[in-house]
């Protein structure tokens, strides 16, 4: 069942698409699986469609929100709550740290607009220590770059940094008539959930960074002409890597291994 809309019109500068779908908002809280004990943080709440279904669970919940003529509608639906702090700014300079005051690791969830999903999702990897878990709704397009296997065409620096730091799992789909108003694309919720050890616990994670930018900086190009005046083909072969290949091909552990070479150069 969809809800009427209410409140402040969706704004386009802000990326608005607010979640009015009953059905989908119970799919996603089912995902998530609340409790009392978890401390959540939800991006961009919007109207609360979301919130409403995460506060009843108990959960400390501590909600960001850029939309300053959002903010007086979630207070006041809100704030009743103990458990619930609205905090007003922008998530992408947010410090993720302030929050953290005990020693439970943040369950951070969202619906996030496209304009700033791909930044916000490498500052969040970046912060995985503090992270237990994530579930966002995001274009689809988005979800299946964080999920893709190496030697598809989705594969890409997003599904590489994300599942270094990372398992990542396309849940479901969700039609663009669950939203108000409907974005013209297909969104998708997706869990990221940090690994709980590392599987390259040496690697340089901003030499890493580095590594994957290069190789992917022109997609159609091969790895011995985005590697040049880096690495050289006996580079290339002595890490394994065929200087004919394109970065889609390669597997993380292979990024990884050129990643250590940047130390020789």
């Amino acid at each position: 069942m969809a809800h009427p809309q209410r409140g402040p019109a969706p704004r386009k500068r802000f990326g608005q698409n607010f979640l009015q779908d009953d059905g989908v908002i119970q799919a996603i809280v089912r995902a998530i699986a609340p409790t009392a004990d978890d401390h959540v943080v939800e991006i961009g709440p919007g109207q609360g469609a979301l919130t409403g279904a995460l506060v009843t669970s108990g959960c400390q919940l501590d909600a960001i929100e850029l939309d300053r003529d959002l903010t007086t509608g979630l207070l006041a639906a809100f704030s009743i709550h103990p458990r619930f702090a609205l905090h007003s700014g922008d998530a992408l300079t947010f410090d993720f740290g302030q929050l953290t005051n005990d020693d439970r690791p943040l369950r951070v969830v969202g619906n996030l607009p496209y304009n700033i999903s791909t930044p916000l999702i490498f500052k969040l990897l970046d912060n995985t220590t503090l992270i237990r878990d994530m579930h966002f709704m995001l274009q689809r397009e988005v979800v299946l770059r964080l999920a893709a296997e190496p030697g598809s065409k989705d594969w890409g620096r997003l599904g590489v940094m994300a599942q270094f730091h990372c398992q990542v799992s396309h849940l479901f789909d969700v039609p663009p008539e669950a939203f108000f108003p409907a974005p013209k694309v297909q969104s998708a919720i997706v869990r990221l959930l940090p690994h709980s050890s590392a599987p390259f616990p040496d690697c340089d994670v901003a030499k890493l960074g580095r590594v994957v930018q290069m190789a992917f900086a022109q997609r159609r190009k091969t790895l011995r002409n985005n590697f040049k005046g880096t690495f050289g083909d006996s580079d290339l072969i002595a890490a394994g890597i065929d200087p004919g290949a394109r970065a889609e091909t390669l597997p993380i552990a292979a990024f990884v291994a050129l990643s250590a070479l940047l130390d020789a150069q």
